[in-house]
Order: C-alpha cells, then structure tokens, then sequence
C-alpha cells in the first residue's frame, strides 16, 4: 500500500469519528494518548526560537498548542467538513473568541432573537461596550435579516434549531444572504452537531460548537469548538493564544471518546425526543409543543430537508403560570432539574429563571420565553420512565 494512500479522503461520519486526527507516538499506542503537560522541552536554543516563531511545526506551550487538543481539532473539523477547527475553554469562549478575532469597533452584527441567553448577554451587552453594533431578528424572517444588514455587516449569528424553542433557520437562504452582502456566516450547531446537520455544506462560513452538550455527551467537561476556513481559525487561534480562553487536554481527550459515540447517541436521543414530544402534543395539561420533529411545527418541512433527524431538545408550555411551572419541576423524580443539555441523563429547566433569566422582559418577550416554558433535554433513559417522570409533575398542577 502507497505511503500516500489516506483511509479517511472519502470515509464516512462514523468512520471519521473513531479514525480523525490520530496520530501515534514512537509508543504506538492504540487509544488516542493524553498529553497531561503545560509545556514542551526543545532540543536546542534554534530549535525553541523556530517554535515560537511558527517556522517550524511543534509544540510549544499547552495554551495554544497540544498534541491531545490537536487530535480533538482535526476530528471535530472532519466530521463538520471544515478545513481546520480551533478548541476553546467553552461554548461561550468559543462564540467570544470567534467574535474578538474577527470583529473591529465600528462593525455592525446580525443576530438572531432565538439563542441561548448567554449567547444574547454577549452581544447585547459586552460586544456593544467594545464598539460592536448589533442588530436582533426574527430567526425564521429572511426579510428581516436582509432589511437588519448595513454597509458595515461583518457577521450573521444564529442558533438553529434555537434554544430553547427550537425555531428552524434557513441555513442555505442565510448564506446566500451573507455572501451577496460581504460578511461572514455563523451557525451555533449545538443542538443537532456534524451527526444530524452540516451547516458549512449549506453555506455557512463558521461553525460554533458547545462541546460540553453532545459532542461529550456525558455531561463531564466545559469546552467548545469553532469551525471554518483555514484563514478564519488562524486568526482565531492568534486570539487563543494571546488571551488564553483554552480547551485544556484533559477535557479534549475527554470529547475525543465522546465523538466516538455521537452519531449512535444522537440518533437515540432523536427517537426518544420524539416520542416525548408526540406525547406531550396531545396531553390536555400542555398548550404549546415546540419540537421541529412534530408535522404541525412551523419549522417542521425546513428542519426535515437540512437535518437528518430532529435532536434531543424539545420545549413545551404548561397550563397555568410561573408557579405552576415550578410545581411541575418539583414534583419530577427521575429527569435532572439542571440547565445542561447534552446529556445521557435527561434534564429539565424553566427557561425564563435560568437560561434565560438574565434578559430583560422585553427581551425574554421577543425570543418567546414564557413563564410558563420548560424545556427539557431528553436523555437515554427508557421513554417510559421519562413519560411517568412527567405524569409526576403534571399531577402537581
């Protein structure tokens, strides 16, 4: 066989996430080594200043380069068809790191009305002290994100499907967008990772990712990934390097095994979503469910034509008011009252007190955060258990 024969040029998802990034030590270990140290000893004088300088390849120092992190780099970007990938300490420092790398003060940003609300704190608030002019719309009118562009647009965010709603982007219709005005496309892809959708097949420029949510998959470690063209993450990772937001290799060589696992996971979480969610449409306690696996979702045909299943996140609003939501919460046994996602456990959460309690009421008005909103992330448990778990908490209303 040719040296320069590569296994991976045409493999599959599946195979990508077992096989990428892999490259073995004089040791020829099998699993993927962890590299559990903060700096790397060079042979000479010449050869540490080569480093530094980037004039040759290498470690140097674990806060930008590691071979552990690496591993998980050149994985998460196979799987998302990127060219490179950048880790991060965070989804949020991935979403902040993407943004201080390749915005200025006087930069205008278009932002989806339906994210998380971290996710809103950081553009409302801290981008706009720095300069950054921000404008929020409707996820699901492309009219009014053509109408929100100016001369000086350099960025679209959005989250699809959103959180906690789960509200459908045209991923294609927005890229044709970005690129017609000159700026760069961003898709948050946390809810449905490189196993059920593929946002840069559809035109998207970067993709964002919260590796603590599935790409673990176990609700173990903090850490994000962002994904894109090679001149994009070089300037991402110059702002890693310089500001320090990194994944550390432990937490890498925890999401590495984690990507091991995502295609079979998502699928399970998928079908027991959408068994909750066809349960809870028809439960005469529930006045609202939002899940884009259900046909009456308004998301349901675009969500059906970009994404291969639906996720794990479904959200759904109760009969009565804050404190009947709360009654809800309290009465469940067996999901996990934390506002995690992501997670082999299911967990459960009131949007408007957690996720999103940090916004304004306007703004909380404007996403469609109710009082009366929970959102749950459905693990892998039997969907019976899950089912009785919430019978619990609709007797307490």
């Amino acid at each position: 066989m040719s040296d320069k024969f590569n296994p991976l040029e045409n493999a599959g998802l599946n195979t990508l996430a077992v096989r990428a990034g892999i490259h073995r030590t004089q040791e020829g270990e099998h699993a993927e080594p962890l590299f559990m140290t903060s700096s790397y000893v060079f042979n000479s004088a010449e050869e540490a200043a080569a480093r530094f300088s980037g004039d040759e390849p290498g470690n140097v120092y674990s806060r930008y380069t590691t071979p552990t992190v690496n591993t998980f780099q050149e994985r998460i970007a196979a799987m998302e068809g990127g060219e490179a990938a950048v880790a991060t300490a965070s989804g949020m420092a991935a979403i902040l790191s993407t943004c201080m790398a390749l915005l200025k003060s006087g930069d205008h940003v278009v932002c989806s009305k339906s994210v998380f609300g971290t996710t809103t704190v950081l553009f409302s608030k801290y981008l706009q002290k720095f300069g950054v002019e921000v404008t929020s719309v409707d996820l699901t009118d492309l009219s009014a994100w053509e109408a929100a562009l100016q001369p000086n647009t350099q960025l679209l965010f959005c989250e699809t499907p959103s959180n906690p709603l789960c509200h459908v982007a045209d991923i294609k219709a927005l890229s044709e967008l970005s690129k017609a005005h000159e700026c760069l496309f961003v898709v948050d892809n946390c809810f449905c990772t490189p196993a059920l959708q593929k946002p840069l097949a559809l035109g998207a420029d970067i993709v964002i990712h919260s590796a603590t949510k599935y790409l673990d998959g176990q609700g173990r470690c903090l850490g994000g990934a962002v994904v894109g063209r090679q001149e994009h993450m070089q300037e991402v990772l110059a702002f890693i390097r310089t500001c320090g937001p990194s994944m550390s290799p432990f937490n890498a060589w925890v999401f590495i095994k984690g990507l091991e696992t995502l295609s079979l996971r998502m699928k399970a979480h998928s079908e027991n979503a959408q068994g909750m969610a066809e349960f809870l449409n028809q439960h005469p306690q529930v006045e609202a469910t939002h899940y884009a696996g259900l046909p009456e979702h308004p998301g349901h045909a675009l969500a059906s034509k970009q994404q291969s299943a639906f996720g794990g996140v479904l959200s759904f609003e109760v009969s009565g008011d804050k404190a009947a939501c709360w009654r809800f919460l309290n009465a469940t046994q067996l999901m996990s009252l934390t506002a995690n996602l992501g997670d082999a456990k299911t967990t459960i959460v009131h949007p408007a007190t957690t996720t999103h309690g940090r916004l304004t009421d306007d703004q909380k008005r404007e996403a469609g955060i109710k009082d009366n909103l929970i959102r749950i992330a459905v693990g892998l448990e039997d969907l019976d258990d899950l089912i009785a778990d919430l019978e619990r908490g609709f007797a307490a209303l």
